[in-house]
């Protein structure tokens, strides 16, 4: 198993320039998902869902040896497990699955939190 790096160093510059794409991609997506969500389009909102969280796992696994990339889009992707869960709920369930869509968002925060411990500690101690 490769190690897992917390720099940017053994990573190319196209390599980076990919993931930006498919994160500027997957941005809009989400955006238009949310939008549907809002507006009551339940179809729409429901179709979208799968390609920004099939997008949002892509990326997680393109940065899977990088930390620092790592870490964030990890969270990005439990944060639309979250909003999916929590979108699926308002629309079917009369708004009871916003618990379930909680441990969602507490495990993006978790993973950021590991993120910033792990970041300061390589600067050692420093912000």
């Amino acid at each position: 198993m490769p190690r897992l790096q917390t720099t940017a160093h053994t990573i190319g510059r196209s390599a980076l320039l990919d993931l930006r794409r498919l994160e500027h991609a997957h941005i809009a997506l989400w955006l238009i998902k949310d939008t549907c969500w809002l507006l009551g389009y339940k179809t729409l909102a429901l179709l979208l869902a799968l390609p920004t969280l099939g997008l949002a796992l892509w990326i997680v696994w393109r940065s899977r040896r990088l930390w620092q990339e790592l870490a964030p889009n990890l969270a990005v992707c439990a944060w639309i497990c979250g909003n999916v869960t929590w979108m699926v709920g308002e629309f079917f369930y009369n708004d009871t699955w916003r618990p379930y869509a909680q441990w969602f968002f507490v495990f993006g925060l978790g993973v950021m939190a590991v993120h910033y411990g792990v970041m300061l500690r390589a600067k050692g101690g420093r912000p």
